[in-house]
């Protein structure tokens, strides 16, 4: 169970961080929020899909894999894609609003969270200001919050335009096995492209245009989540 405290350096100077990547860190899942504003680097590398959420709400996810519990891009300690998204590389800090301030927070119970190791990352220095690592942090959690406040205006204006809808994806591996990936949305590229000008300029205006655009394009990105999954299949067999 998470455990977050607000991070100060007199009650956590000594904490450390992990600051890999591995299993044992938290990176075997099978995907990770996103935002608009990311959708340029993310879209790059992995499929961005849709999750309806059972409290109401849609959220933006990178897609690491095609079941749940599969990070296809972890590789031992190495993460094998060259951008790894805002949601995962904040781990294991969080913003906490008081009094209308972010601070950063930090889940105690995370498995990064160390009291001490040589090989770890110190939080803060000798004398108790902020690490680099934890300045990057801090940067990482700022972008990050911003980046999500973007997304509920960016969902309103798909949903107004009807262009999402749910999709599934079934897949024949190499080894014979059949595998669906479902509970997911995308855009509707042939509504997308059917709209009308002055549809397609109130999306530009108001910045959603080319996010929508990266979503499409990052359908192609499918195809090496199949490659991946086949490679790991065939190296267990």
């Amino acid at each position: 169970m998470a455990q977050h405290v607000l991070l100060n350096n007199v009650e956590h100077r000594d904490l450390r961080v992990c600051a890999g990547h591995g299993a044992r860190l938290g990176d075997a899942v099978m995907g990770a929020l996103t935002f608009p504003g990311e959708f340029r680097s993310v879209q790059a590398h992995y499929p961005i899909v849709f999750r309806r959420e059972p409290a109401g709400g849609v959220l933006p996810l990178a897609l690491f894999g095609l079941e749940q519990g599969c990070n296809l891009f972890l590789d031992g300690d190495r993460w094998d894609a060259g951008y790894v998204p805002l949601s995962m590389q904040r781990h294991p800090f969080l913003i906490g609003i008081a009094d209308g301030d972010r601070l950063v927070h930090m889940d105690m119970d995370h498995p990064r969270v160390r009291s001490a190791g040589d090989n770890d990352t110190p939080l803060f220095d000798a004398q108790g200001a902020a690490s680099p690592h934890l300045e990057v942090a801090r940067s990482v959690l700022l972008a990050l919050h911003d980046g999500m406040a973007e997304t509920p205006a960016f969902v309103d204006a798909l949903e107004r335009l009807d262009l999402l809808e749910p999709f599934f994806l079934d897949v024949q591996l190499d080894d014979g096995s059949l595998n669906r990936l479902a509970g997911f949305h995308t855009i509707n590229e042939e509504r997308l492209a059917a709209l009308d000008g002055a549809a397609l300029e109130r999306l530009a205006r108001d910045g959603h245009l080319l996010p929508a655009y990266m979503v499409l394009a990052s359908a192609s990105r499918f195809r090496d989540l199949i490659d991946r999954l086949n490679r790991r299949r065939a190296a267990v067999a």
